[in-house]
C-alpha cells in the first residue's frame, strides 16, 4: 500500500518543474531518503542542474530528467507556472499538459498526485481530476509558500497546508509532507486551501497599494511616509507594517490576484477591492517615475537626455527573479521618455541580449544625474553611493538614516 511505502520511505516521487519552488522540494525529499525524479521540459536547466554540486544528486537520489526519460513514479507533485493571459486570465496549460504527461507515469492507480502551483479554486477537483480520470486513486492540493531569498523561513519551518478530494487522499498529502515539514495543517477540502493560497497573496496585494497610496498622500502631506509607518507599527495590535516600493513583482502577488477575481466573476461578484488594488500597484512605475522626472527637473518634468543609473532589478532583496519586476518596468518607461538608462544588479548580470549590467564604479555614480535605489540589495554600500551620486532617488527607504542634500525618498516631500 501506498502509505506503507510513504512511512518506509521506499516510494518514487516526481517533482514536476525545478523552479524555485520544485527544485528545493526535490532536494528535500531526497535529503530525507526518498528516490526522487525531478522533471522539467527546459533542457538547460536540467543540465546545470545536473552539473551543480548538490548531496543527492551526485549520491544518485535525486535524478534530473525531460518527461521522455522518466520512469514511472508512485507520486507526483505538480510546481509548474501559472501565468496569466494578455487580457489578464488564468492561463492554465502548464498544468494540463504536467497532469496529461502524469498520467502515463504512474505506477498503479494506488498513486497520490498533488498540485502546489497557485490557481484559482475548483482546479484541483475539475480540471486535474477529469485529466487523470481515475490513473491515481488519491489527489489533493497544497500551495507553495515560498519567500524567495529569506534567511528566516524555508520548506521545513513554514507551515504547509493540505487539502484533498476526500478524506484518505488529505491523510496521505498529509503524512508525506510530514516527513519533511515540522507542521502540516489539514484542511476540509482542495478548495479551502486554494482559495486560502489566492487569499494570502490578495492580502499582501491589498496592502501594499495601501501603503503606496499613503506614500502618495505623505508627501502631498509633507511628513515621511516611512517615519507614519514605523509610528504605527509601535502598535502591538491591530496592525501590520507593510512598506511602499516602485510596484510589486514576482510570479505570486499581482499576478495570482486575479484568478481570484477570474473566479469571483464566475461565482457573479465583482472582486472591487483587490481589482483596485492591483491598478494602484501597476501604476507605481509610471508614478515613480514621474516623481523622479518632477525632481530632476521641477519646472519641465523631462527626463529627455539625461543619465540615469537603476540600482537593482530583480523584483526583490537579494534575488535574481526578474519577473514582473517594477524595476525592468521603471527602467522602460524612464528609457521611453529618451533617458539614458544604466542598470547595476550582481543578481542579474544580463537583462536581455542587449541589456547587462554596469560595474558600479566611482565613475559611474558620478556620472549619473540621478541614481534610482529600485530594489535594495543587501550587499549594496548606501554610504558609497551616496557620496559618490549627484542625486539619489530611493524607492525602498535604503539610506535610511543617511543624511544628504542629495537624497530624495518616495513618500516624502524635500525640504530645503
Amino acid at each position: 500500500m501506498l502509505i506503507d511505502r510513504i512511512q518506509k520511505k521506499t516510494a518514487v516521487i516526481g517533482v514536476v518543474g525545478l523552479g524555485y519552488v520544485g527544485l528545493p522540494l526535490a532536494v528535500a525529499f531526497a535529503e530525507a531518503g526518498y528516490q526522487v525524479i525531478g522533471i522539467d521540459t527546459d533542457q538547460n536547466k536540467l543540465d546545470a542542474i545536473r552539473r551543480a554540486d548538490i548531496k543527492v544528486i551526485n549520491q544518485g537520489r535525486l535524478q534530473a530528467k525531460d518527461w521522455e526519460r522518466t520512469s514511472e513514479a508512485d507520486m507526483f507533485i505538480v510546481c509548474v507556472p501559472t501565468p496569466i493571459t494578455g487580457d489578464k486570465k488564468p492561463d492554465l496549460s502548464y498544468i494540463t499538459d504536467a497532469v496529461r504527461q502524469i498520467k502515463g507515469k504512474l505506477s498503479s492507480r494506488d498513486s497520490l498526485v498533488i498540485l502546489e502551483s497557485s490557481t484559482y479554486p475548483g482546479t484541483t477537483r475539475d480540471v486535474v481530476l477529469p485529466i487523470l480520470d481515475g490513473a491515481a486513486k488519491y489527489v489533493a492540493y497544497s500551495p507553495e509558500r515560498v519567500d524567495p531569498g529569506s534567511k528566516e523561513f524555508n520548506i521545513k519551518n513554514t507551515p504547509k497546508l493540505v487539502g484533498g478530494i476526500d478524506k484518505e487522499s488529505t491523510e496521505l498529502a498529509t503524512l508525506l509532507y510530514e516527513q519533511i515539514v515540522d507542521k502540516v495543517v489539514p484542511v476540509s477540502s482542495v478548495e479551502v486551501a486554494e482559495t486560502a493560497k489566492l487569499y494570502e497573496n490578495v492580502f499582501r496585494n491589498v496592502n501594499i497599494a495601501l501603503a503606496n497610496e499613503m506614500a502618495l498622500i505623505c508627501e502631498r502631506i509633507g511628513v515621511s511616509v516611512w517615519e507614519v509607518i514605523d509610528a504605527a507599527a509601535t502598535k502591538p495590535f491591530g496592525f501590520m507594517p507593510f512598506y511602499p516600493g516602485p510596484g510589486v513583482g514576482g510570479h505570486c502577488i499581482g499576478t495570482d490576484d486575479y484568478y481570484l477575481i477570474d473566479k469571483a466573476r464566475e461565482c457573479g461578484w465583482r472582486f472591487d477591492l483587490d481589482t483596485l488594488a492591483l491598478s494602484i500597484n501597476e501604476a507605481m512605475p509610471s508614478r515613480v517615475a514621474k516623481w523622479i522626472a518632477s525632481t530632476l527637473y521641477p519646472e519641465r518634468t523631462n527626463v529627455e537626455g539625461t543619465k540615469i543609473l537603476v540600482l537593482g532589478v530583480a523584483f526583490k532583496r537579494d534575488v535574481s527573479d526578474v519577473r514582473e519586476s517594477p524595476s525592468v518596468k521603471l527602467i522602460n518607461i524612464l528609457s521611453s521618455w529618451g533617458a539614458d538608462v544604466l542598470y547595476n544588479d550582481p543578481y542579474v548580470p544580463i537583462l536581455s541580449d542587449r541589456v547587462v549590467s554596469e560595474e558600479l564604479d566611482d565613475e559611474l555614480l558620478e556620472s549619473a544625474d540621478c541614481v534610482v535605489i529600485a530594489t535594495d540589495h543587501s550587499c549594496y554600500d548606501w554610504v558609497r553611493i551616496v557620496d559618490k551620486a549627484i542625486m539619489v532617488f530611493d524607492t525602498r527607504n535604503a539610506t535610511k538614516g543617511i543624511a544628504s542634500e542629495k537624497i530624495y525618498r518616495l513618500g516624502e516631500r524635500k525640504t530645503e
